[in-house]
């Protein structure tokens, strides 16, 4: 009897346990025809290339559009929230909880003004940087230690119109180079998984 209580813990325990083999990539962004081209929008541009490029499709489901991807014995659950990207902490402690996906294994792609367009930043952890995204889940995870990738949007715009910037679609000569730049960021999301973050660091920080 003692060893069967014994097992009924160590088997819910188990079931409970994170699995390190599995993987939340987050873009972060707002819902609706709208904003599909603005430079707010880059980590939901990053994970609509990834999974056209795999072609795999995205699913409605709680807090936002989901898809599952399967390379080298990982799983990479891939989250566009649908809470907007002032709550867009909310979406991703769900899909943590519900998947059992440790912090580490996360890895939120968002837009960075401080950074010159198509510049590439991947760290483990850091301020929210005045983002409302990163700061909705760096209030819900309790941490600013998680991994995140920064795509950088320049800040090319007049005193007081930074909303308009952000919310604005890209420009011309934007547009050209955004091909190059999201075949680049779908490498780091399989670099991620597969080689680890500081090697993602290494190998495209800066490029």
């Amino acid at each position: 009897m003692i060893n069967w209580i014994a097992s009924l813990f160590q088997t819910q325990k188990t079931v409970n346990a994170p699995d390190m083999k599995k993987f939340l990539i987050v873009g972060l962004g707002n819902m609706g025809a709208e904003y599909v081209n603005t430079r707010h929008n880059i980590g939901f541009k990053v994970l609509d290339y990834f999974a056209k490029k795999e072609n795999i499709s995205f699913q409605t489901a709680k807090l936002g559009e989901v898809v599952e991807f399967k390379i080298k014995g990982r799983t990479l659950l891939l989250l566009k929230p649908n809470t907007y990207m002032n709550l867009s902490g909310k979406a991703v402690k769900y899909w943590m909880e519900k998947e059992h996906i440790e912090k580490e294994n996360i890895l939120i792609i968002t837009d960075d003004l401080n950074l010159s367009f198509g510049t590439i930043r991947i760290k483990t952890k850091g301020s929210d940087g005045g983002h409302n995204g990163l700061k909705s889940i760096q209030s819900l995870l309790n941490t600013t230690e998680y991994p995140r990738f920064r795509f950088g949007i320049s800040d090319q715009f007049k005193k007081g119109q930074q909303v308009n910037y952000v919310l604005g679609e890209w420009d011309e000569e934007e547009k050209l180079k955004l091909p190059e730049r999201l075949e680049k960021s779908s490498e780091i999301i399989q670099s991620f998984a597969l080689a680890g973050i500081n090697n993602t660091m290494n190998e495209f920080n800066g490029k």
